[in-house]
C-alpha cells in the first residue's frame, strides 16, 4: 500500500516542471532536468531535478541531487520542504496539496504517545529554527539592503541571517506569502537564542517589502537583544538593528546590542561586569523615555551611563545624511575621554572633543 506521502510525491513527479518552475524560479530546463543552485532557489547549476523517468526506482521523475553537497538529495516533497523552509512531513504535504489544488484530510485527534510537541507559533524553539534554516548574510539582497542604507560594517556577525522565503500573512485571515528576509537573532546575556526579528525584503530592490508591516518579532525579546561584538565593561545599547550597525559602521570596536524597540531598549538585562552603557536612543520622545529608565536602572546598579543623541531621528539616518566622517565626529564627542582613545581610529582620537 502506498502511503500518503509517497502518493503526494508521484504526483508532483508527473508534473516535475511545473513544481520546478513554482519552487526553482531562478533555475532553467536543461534537456531532461531542471537545474538551479539549490534547493532555497539560488541561481546556479549544482541542484539538478530529473523532469522525465519513471515513477520509482532508478532515474525516477522529481529526484533531485545537489552536486555541491551530495548528500542533499529526496524528492519532490523533499525539495518542497526545504525550499518552504517547513518543519515537518506534514506541513510539506500541506504544502503539496496546496500546490496541486488538493483537500486537506481532516485532522484526528492525536493520541498521547509522550513524543515532544512540535515547536508553537512565535515560540523561542520556532524562531531557534527559521534563523538556522537562513544563510550567511554576505552576498545575498539582505547585504543589499544594509549597504543601502549606509552601512559599512562587516555583515558576517552570528546574530545576522538571510533567508529567500518567509512566511508573511498581512491580516489572521489574510493568505499566505513568502518574501526573503533579513534574520535577526535575539539572544539572552548567555547568547541562547529566544526570539528573532524578521525584515521583510522587496525581491528587487534594495529596500523592505512593500507590505504593511515589513518588520516583526517573535519568541521572547524582554531584556534580550541583538549582540554584535563581545560585551566586556563597555557597551552601547539603541533601539533598531540598523541603528546599532550605524554605530558599529564609524566605531567598528565597540560592543553593541539593539533592544528592538524603545520599550525594550529600556528593559535590556545589563551583563554583570559591565562598567559604562553608552545609550544610543533614537531623537524622539519614546527614545528619551527609555535612555531616562536605563539611567534609573544603572545609577540604582552602580553604573556609569550616558546617552549618545543623533542630529537627525537615530543614528543609521545620521550615517545616511552626515557621511560616517560626519557621524563620527558628532559620536566622538559624546564619548568620555578614555572611550575615544579606545574605540576611535588612530586619526581620530584626541582628549578634547572640540578642534
Amino acid at each position: 500500500m502506498i502511503s500518503a506521502a509517497a502518493d503526494l510525491a508521484r504526483r508532483l513527479a508527473r508534473d516535475a516542471e511545473a513544481v520546478c518552475r513554482h519552487y526553482l524560479s531562478k533555475g532553467h530546463r536543461v534537456g531532461r532536468y531542471w537545474t538551479a543552485g539549490d534547493v532555497m532557489n539560488t541561481p546556479g547549476r549544482s541542484l539538478y531535478v530529473r523532469l522525465t523517468g519513471p515513477d520509482s526506482g532508478p532515474g525516477a521523475a522529481g529526484k533531485w541531487t545537489d552536486a555541491a553537497s551530495p548528500s542533499e538529495h529526496g524528492d519532490l516533497l523533499d525539495l518542497i520542504r526545504l525550499n518552504r523552509n517547513l518543519y515537518g512531513l506534514g506541513e510539506a504535504m500541506n504544502e503539496a496539496r496546496c500546490f496541486l489544488a488538493l483537500p486537506r484530510p481532516p485532522i484526528p485527534s492525536p493520541p498521547n504517545l509522550g513524543h515532544a510537541p512540535a515547536a508553537a507559533s512565535g515560540s523561542p524553539e520556532a524562531a531557534r529554527r527559521l534563523f538556522h534554516a537562513g544563510r550567511p548574510v554576505p552576498g545575498t539582497p539582505a547585504e543589499a539592503y544594509l549597504r543601502a542604507r549606509s552601512i559599512t560594517s562587516r555583515l558576517d556577525w552570528p546574530a545576522l541571517r538571510f533567508h529567500p522565503a518567509v512566511y508573511y500573512r498581512e491580516t489572521q485571515h489574510a493568505s499566505l506569502e513568502t518574501w526573503p528576509a533579513l534574520l535577526a537573532a535575539v539572544t539572552d546575556i548567555d547568547g541562547n537564542i529566544t526570539g528573532i526579528q524578521r525584515t521583510w525584503l522587496d525581491p528587487h530592490r534594495a529596500t523592505k517589502a512593500p507590505v504593511t508591516d515589513p518588520r516583526r518579532a517573535l519568541g521572547h525579546l524582554l531584556g534580550n537583544g541583538v549582540r554584535f561584538g563581545m560585551t566586556t565593561d563597555i557597551l552601547v545599547a539603541g533601539e533598531g538593528v540598523e541603528t546599532t550597525l550605524a554605530v558599529k559602521s564609524v566605531l567598528p570596536s565597540v560592543p553593541v546590542i539593539a533592544g528592538l524597540s524603545a520599550t525594550h531598549l529600556a528593559a535590556l538585562d545589563l551583563p554583570p561586569a559591565l562598567l559604562r552603557l553608552y545609550v544610543a536612543r533614537d531623537n524622539d520622545a519614546a527614545g528619551l523615555k527609555a535612555a531616562q529608565r536605563l539611567r534609573e536602572r544603572g545609577r540604582a546598579a552602580g553604573l556609569e551611563i550616558h546617552e549618545l543623541v543623533p542630529v537627525h531621528g537615530d543614528f543609521n539616518l545620521d550615517l545616511c545624511r552626515l557621511g560616517p566622517d560626519g557621524m563620527l565626529e558628532h559620536l566622538a564627542d559624546q564619548l568620555v575621554p578614555s572611550d575615544r582613545m579606545r574605540f576611535l581610529p588612530p586619526d581620530d582620537r584626541r582628549s578634547d572633543p572640540r578642534r
